[in-house]
């Protein structure tokens, strides 16, 4: 097999139907033109697709998403007792975080398939992609990605529809039964591309209880509606902060009735409240996310309602996409 980012580091000129750089394959799936039909349809060998979101940066949606990957991984076919089958896609093409927050910043370039299909990389037994593995790695400088709106499209396109999640990457291995996808922030172009290309089974729309987030989740839930995505609910991050020495919840960020009161008017569920835990950052930047934490670091009751939190949410979302 070969490997990806060399030909992307090394491509002379970015083409714009053709940013990552990838041998030639059949046609994704192109935007409709104004007033044509959208032909959506599911992503190769992934069974149901998750879109995690938010209307707001810097909520922690992209932490949320990979917690929430790892608890739908830990779920089991009612059927079988089978484990489920999870991946994680980081369509945040300006500014990807998955890499730093599954431990895989310094990892290998991804390996190509003959067919020239991108295999994804694996950590903490979950199959991830990202443009943040895609970019040369330059010695002590961050690469930019500085791409105009048909370039994003095109990108999202390739990386939406030319990964092989099988394991193994052939004939015959075992498909993903959840792919999380983790949005930028905002209403632009990949969510509205991603809209109207696939089969999206459902959204979760994550905020934090400060109006000015949730101004924005009504932006988001009324986007996800336009373009016929169900949501499966909205998950409140940061609700509260509980004092290792009482056991009052301090609301630090406002009352969460306000957000509370956003899901009932939209008529979206509430799929729960985080506590605010210093501890989750930690492991975030860490490379090692909080619900993999052993007890040793997670005996405060805000770890342990935080993980009882992300559980039952992965539990509900399980149950919302029939799994």
């Amino acid at each position: 097999m070969s490997t990806i980012r060399r030909a992307f580091a090394t491509s002379p000129a970015v083409r714009h139907d053709n940013p990552l750089g990838l041998p030639a394959r059949r046609p994704a799936p192109q935007i409709p033109r104004r007033g044509g039909p959208i032909q959506k349809r599911p992503l190769p060998y992934v069974r149901k697709v998750l879109a995690v979101a938010s209307g707001k940066g810097g909520v922690g949606k992209s932490t949320v998403a990979v917690n929430l990957a790892l608890s739908l991984a830990m779920q089991a076919h009612a059927a079988t007792g089978a484990p489920a089958r999870v991946g994680i896609l980081d369509l945040d093409i300006f500014g990807p975080s998955v890499p730093k927050l599954m431990g895989l910043d310094a990892a290998p370039e991804p390996r190509l398939t003959q067919s020239g299909a991108i295999v994804p990389l694996t950590n903490h037994g979950l199959p991830c992609m990202s443009m943040g593995l895609l970019l040369p790695r330059e010695a002590n400088a961050d690469t930019a990605v500085v791409w105009r709106g048909l370039m994003v499209q095109k990108a999202v396109q390739q990386l939406l529809f030319d990964i092989d999640w099988r394991e193994p990457p052939q004939e015959g291995g075992a498909e993903l039964d959840v792919l999380v996808l983790d949005l930028p922030p905002g209403t632009g172009d990949v969510p509205l591309t991603l809209g109207q290309l696939v089969n999206v089974d459902g959204a979760v729309i994550v905020s934090t209880p400060q109006d000015v987030a949730l101004s924005d989740v009504r932006k988001g839930v009324t986007m996800f509606q336009k373009i016929s995505v169900p949501i499966t609910g909205l998950l409140l991050n940061q609700s509260h902060f509980l004092c290792p020495s009482c056991a009052t919840p301090h609301h630090l960020f406002g009352s969460p009735e306000r957000f509370h009161a956003t899901a009932a008017s939209m008529g979206v569920p509430v799929l729960g409240a985080l506590p605010l835990v210093p501890a989750v950052s930690e492991a975030s930047d860490g490379g090692a996310p909080f619900v993999l934490a052993g007890t040793s670091t997670n005996t405060e009751k805000a770890g342990v309602e935080w993980r009882e939190t992300m559980a039952a949410v992965a539990k509900s979302v399980w149950r919302f996409l029939g799994r």
